[in-house]
C-alpha cells in the first residue's frame, strides 16, 4: 500500500521536474530573444528569466495538485486502500508547502529582487552617478516596494475569516482570537492575501493586454503584413517629397543672409526630423527586402493562416467557455458575499466537460493546461508589443525582438509573471469543478423501494461527482482553491473582471478586423523612439 502511494506520488512529481526543467529552458530563450544586443545586462537578464519562471513553475503545479487529490479515490467513489488519514494529510502539506515555497518566492521578487534590479539600472542610465549612489537609491525605492508586502501580509493575517461566537467577548479576547486564527492557519491567510492582491493587478493586465492579444494575434496572422517591395516604394515617393519641400523653404532664404521667419523654421525642423524617420524606415525596408527570412516568412503564409484561423477558434472557444461560467454563477451562485461560489455546475461549457475527462488519463490534462497558459503567455506577449508598455496615457516601453531594453525586459517579464498569476483563476472560472476536486467522486445513500418489482426497502450507495455541496470528509480540495478563495472578496473582484475581459476581448476583435494589413516593420521606427539600439535591423519580421 506504501508503495502504490509512493509510486502515485513519484509520478506526479517527475512529471513536474521535467516541466520545470523545459519552463527554464523555455524563458531563458524567451527572454533572450526580446533583450537588447547593445545595452544587455546580466543581472536584468538573470532577473527576466527568474521571474517569469518561478511563474510558469508555479502553474505547473496546478495539474500535480488536482493529480494527486483525484488518485486518492477511486471511480466507484471509494478510497484507494493506500490513501488512508496520514498519506492523504501528506500528499496535502506536500503541495502547500511547495505553494508556500513558490509564492514566497514570488512576493520576494516582485517587492524586493525586480524593484531594487529596476530602479538599479534606472540610476545607471545618469552620467554622474556612482555605484555606491546606484545602489542607495534603488534601496530607498525598494524599501517602498517592502513596506507596501508588509502591509499585505499584516492585513491578511489579521483579517478574521470567521468571527468570535460570544457576542460579549472583551477587546482582549478578540485580539487573542485573532491570534490563534493567524496560528491555525499557519500564516496561509497573509500569504493568500498578498498573492491575491497581485493576482488581482494580473487580472487588470489580462483584461488590458491578454484580451486584446487574444484578437489581435490570430487576425494579424490571418492578415499578414505588407510587401516590404511595395513600403519600399511608398518610401521612396514619401523621401522625394519632402526634400523637395526642404528646398522649397531653403530657397526662400534671403541672398543677404537674413535668418528664415520663425514659422518656417519651425516647419523645416519638422521637415528634416520627418526626413530622418524616412530614411531610416529605408534602410530597415532595405534589409527587410534582401532577407531570406522574409523569403521563408512568405513561403510559409499558408501555415500562418491556418495558425491563424486555429488560434481565433481557441480564442471563441475560451470566451464562450467564460462566459457561460459567469453566466451559470450570475444565475445559480451563493451570491457576492459568497465570491459566487457555485454548488454545482447548472450550465456546462465545453472546458468544464473536457478537463476532468482528460484528467483520467494522466498527463493529458496536463498537457491541455500547459497549452492554455502558454497560449495566455503569447496572446499576452502580442497585446504587449502591440500596446507598448503604458502608464496611463504615457508609453514607458516599447517591446521588441532584439532591441528591449533592461528596464524594459524586467516590466515585461513582470506583466507576465502577473497575468501567469491570474492564468489560475482564469482556469478556475472555466472549470470549476477540475479546479476544486479532479475527477474525485464520493458516494450517496439512495433507498429503493421496489426490488426486482417487488416492495422492499434496500440501501444502496451510488457514486457521485463531488462538488461543493460534497461532504468533507469525502472530497479533498486542491491546495489551488485554498489560495484562490481564501477571501470572498477577491473572487467577486475576478468574476466582475471576467466581464470585463470578454468585453475586451469583443471590442478587440471589432478593432483588429477593422484595421489594415500592418507595415512589415510595424513599431520599428517611430517617431517619439527613444531607443538607442533602434538603427539594429532585426530579421524576425513577417
Amino acid at each position: 500500500m506504501a508503495a502504490a502511494a509512493s509510486s502515485e506520488l513519484l509520478m506526479g512529481w517527475c512529471l513536474f521536474g521535467l516541466s520545470l526543467l523545459t519552463i527554464l529552458a523555455f524563458c531563458w530563450v524567451y527572454v533572450r530573444k526580446y533583450q537588447s544586443r547593445r545595452e544587455s545586462e546580466v543581472i536584468s537578464t538573470i532577473t527576466a528569466i527568474f521571474a517569469l519562471a518561478i511563474a510558469l513553475i508555479t502553474a505547473a503545479l496546478l495539474p500535480v495538485d488536482i493529480f494527486l487529490v483525484s488518485y486518492m479515490k477511486n471511480q466507484n467513489g471509494t478510497f484507494k486502500e493506500w490513501a488512508d488519514a496520514n498519506v492523504t494529510r501528506q500528499i496535502e502539506d506536500t503541495v502547500l508547502y511547495g505553494y508556500y515555497t513558490l509564492y514566497s518566492i514570488i512576493l520576494f521578487s516582485v517587492f524586493l529582487w525586480i524593484p531594487f534590479v529596476y530602479f538599479y539600472y534606472e540610476e545607471k542610465d545618469e552620467d554622474d552617478t556612482s555605484t555606491c549612489s546606484q545602489f542607495q537609491t534603488a534601496l530607498k525605492y525598494t524599501l517602498g516596494f517592502l513596506m507596501v508586502c508588509a502591509v499585505l501580509l499584516l492585513i491578511g493575517a489579521f483579517i478574521p475569516l470567521d468571527v468570535p461566537q460570544k457576542r460579549n467577548s472583551t477587546e482582549w479576547e478578540k485580539v487573542k482570537f485573532l491570534f490563534e486564527e493567524l496560528g491555525s492557519s499557519h500564516g496561509l491567510a497573509a500569504l493568500s492575501f498578498s498573492i491575491s492582491s497581485l493576482t488581482l493587478i494580473g487580472m487588470l493586465a489580462a483584461v488590458t493586454y491578454t484580451a486584446y492579444g487574444m484578437s489581435a494575434l490570430p487576425l494579424n496572422l490571418i492578415k499578414g503584413t505588407r510587401s516590404p517591395t511595395y513600403e519600399r516604394l511608398e518610401n521612396t515617393e514619401d523621401i522625394e517629397e519632402v526634400e523637395q519641400h526642404i528646398l522649397r523653404i531653403k530657397s526662400k532664404q534671403c541672398k543677404d543672409g537674413r535668418p528664415l521667419p520663425t514659422r518656417d523654421r519651425r516647419n523645416l525642423q519638422q521637415l528634416e526630423e520627418k526626413l530622418r524617420i524616412l530614411r531610416r524606415r529605408e534602410r530597415h525596408l532595405e534589409f527587410i527586402e534582401k532577407s531570406c527570412w522574409t523569403k521563408f516568412c512568405g513561403a510559409m503564409r499558408p501555415l500562418k493562416i491556418i495558425w491563424g484561423v486555429f488560434f481565433i477558434l481557441v480564442a471563441l472557444l475560451f470566451t464562450i467557455s467564460l462566459f457561460l461560467s459567469n453566466l451559470d454563477k450570475a444565475l445559480h451562485s451563493a451570491g457576492i458575499n459568497s465570491g459566487f461560489i457555485i454548488l454545482g455546475t447548472n450550465l456546462t461549457n465545453p472546458l468544464n466537460m473536457l478537463l476532468p475527462v482528460l484528467q483520467t488519463v494522466f498527463p493529458l490534462d496536463y498537457i491541455l493546461i500547459t497549452t492554455i497558459i502558454m497560449y495566455f503567455i503569447f496572446t499576452s506577449m502580442a497585446g504587449i508589443r502591440n500596446m507598448g508598455i503604458w502608464f496611463f496615457w504615457i508609453r514607458l516601453y516599447k517591446i521588441r525582438r532584439g532591441k528591449t531594453r533592461p528596464q524594459a525586459l524586467l516590466f515585461l517579464c513582470m506583466i507576465l509573471l502577473l497575468i501567469v498569476l491570474h492564468t489560475s483563476y482564469m482556469i478556475y472560472s472555466l472549470a470549476p469543478q477540475y479546479v476544486m476536486y479532479g475527477s474525485q467522486k464520493y458516494l450517496v445513500q439512495h433507498n429503493m423501494t421496489l426490488v426486482d418489482g417487488q416492495p422492499g426497502n434496500v440501501t444502496t450507495y451510488v457514486p457521485k461527482v463531488c462538488d461543493a455541496d460534497a461532504p468533507e470528509d469525502q472530497c479533498t480540495i486542491t491546495r489551488t482553491y485554498l489560495f484562490l478563495h481564501k477571501f470572498w472578496f477577491f473572487s467577486a473582484a475576478y468574476y466582475f473582471g471576467n466581464w470585463a475581459f470578454i468585453a475586451v476581448f469583443l471590442i478587440g476583435l471589432i478593432v483588429s478586423c477593422c484595421k489594415g494589413k500592418k507595415s512589415v516593420i510595424e513599431g520599428e521606427v517611430d517617431e517619439d523612439d527613444s531607443d538607442i539600439s533602434d538603427d539594429e535591423p532585426c530579421v524576425y519580421y513577417g
